[in-house]
């Protein structure tokens, strides 16, 4: 194991670099419906049937927003640290920070994405807020508490549609909307707007309901790492990355098989491999991380290239949806609908390498991302936290 590269008070390299690697994860998983929206109006998958729905589906849907909503509750307690080492309220600084993430996603929202995840992030931040006293054992047991719940309620979803011959059958297509979309989608910067919308308020709820028991547990089990410094001391638990990574592709390629498999198919398969998918997610992406930190530890380039997006997530998750917008939408190329989805995902791989070059080149004279600069300023208030 090579020497740990950061100290109290510093960046933590390592979650930097994991949280460059699930910008890709998420850009690919959202892009979808920039190069489609009709599926927000029919409910089908983002990307149309195929091989590249297939991989999209079994490899990232369900996996990635799991990692991101991870660090952020790993890194709530780094600005808890943070708080403390300035004197500052945790209680005061928190509820800034949440109140700045809550804006800066709506505005994301209703101007670019849909599918914004940061409102979601600032509401359950107070949640995180209420319950940072928690031992990280009780935290892990809590958050394994939600995850078990959420599938056994998809289970339970799947034997109820079983008693009703109509139940999960497929509504039909409305072809109407989704040519309104479309037009809407593609047409005046206002037209997009006005999509933008209609479609955003009941998107989010949606967000919300479904992502969120999910994002929660998440939370918790990065206040968990956080508070034993899972990734700051990671000697401690070097032994167990290759059993991390067995469990986490034998029972992760399965069930993102599963779901992949049964996206889709009206009845009670779609809800088992819902179902499944909620467990098995966690442990896939457990491996994601600890393949990645053994590739970065190898080859220490690689963590270089991902760290500084990870430095400026925020701005890039909000750069992802602007540069989507420029080459998708009507605020720009108007290209929704014109590209196969093995162009899209070629798309998905150029915005990612400008964001990571732009990253890069940013912080050679800033120390923060733009995005990152206004939630600093709203979190510390009149204060200036340490450099």
């Amino acid at each position: 194991m090579t020497e740990l590269r950061t100290s109290p008070g510093t960046r933590v390299h390592e979650l930097d670099v994991v949280r460059g690697f699930a910008l890709a994860g998420i850009l690919a998983a959202n892009i979808g419906y920039f190069s489609d929206p009709g599926y927000a109006t029919n409910g089908a998958m983002p990307i149309p049937d195929g091989p590249v729905a297939f991989a999209i589906t079994t490899f990232v849907l369900t996996k990635f927003y799991i990692i991101f909503s991870f660090l952020f509750g790993y890194s709530f307690t780094l600005q808890m640290r943070s708080a403390e080492r300035a004197g500052a309220s945790v209680r005061a600084r928190t509820l800034r920070r949440c109140l700045g993430l809550f804006v800066i996603g709506v505005a994301h929202g209703l101007l670019l994405w849909i599918g914004d995840i940061l409102t979601l992030y600032a509401v359950l931040g107070l949640i995180l807020l209420a319950m940072r006293n928690i031992r990280p054992k009780t935290a892990v047991v809590v958050g394994s508490s939600i995850v078990g719940v959420i599938a056994l309620l998809m289970a339970a979803l799947a034997w109820l549609s079983t008693l009703d011959p109509a139940a999960g059958r497929a509504p039909r297509p409305d072809t109407a909307a989704a040519a309104r979309t479309m037009e809407l989608f593609t047409g005046t910067p206002l037209d997009y707007l006005t999509l933008q919308a209609e479609l955003y308020p009941p998107l989010v709820a949606m967000v919300w309901v479904f992502q969120g028991p999910m994002a929660l547990a998440m939370f918790l089990f990065g206040l968990a790492a956080g508070k034993s410094r899972l990734l700051e001391e990671p000697e401690r638990w070097a032994r167990l990355l290759p059993r991390i990574q067995w469990v986490g592709f034998g029972l992760g390629l399965p069930g993102g098989v599963l779901l992949a498999v049964t996206a889709g198919v009206p009845g009670a398969w779609e809800l088992v491999g819902a179902a499944v998918s909620t467990v098995t997610s966690v442990p896939l992406a457990a491996a994601y991380v600890v393949t990645l930190l053994r590739v970065v530890r190898r080859f220490p380039s690689v963590g270089r290239a991902l760290a500084p997006a990870g430095r400026v997530a925020a701005s890039n998750y909000i750069g992802q949806s602007v540069l989507a917008c420029l080459i998708f939408t009507g605020y720009g190329l108007a290209l929704a609908g014109e590209l196969p989805p093995i162009a899209v995902m070629g798309v998905a791989a150029v915005i990612y390498a400008v964001l990571l070059w732009l990253s890069a080149r940013w912080l050679r004279t800033h120390r923060y991302g733009p995005v990152e600069h206004v939630l600093r300023r709203v979190t510390n208030g009149a204060t200036r936290a340490p450099a």
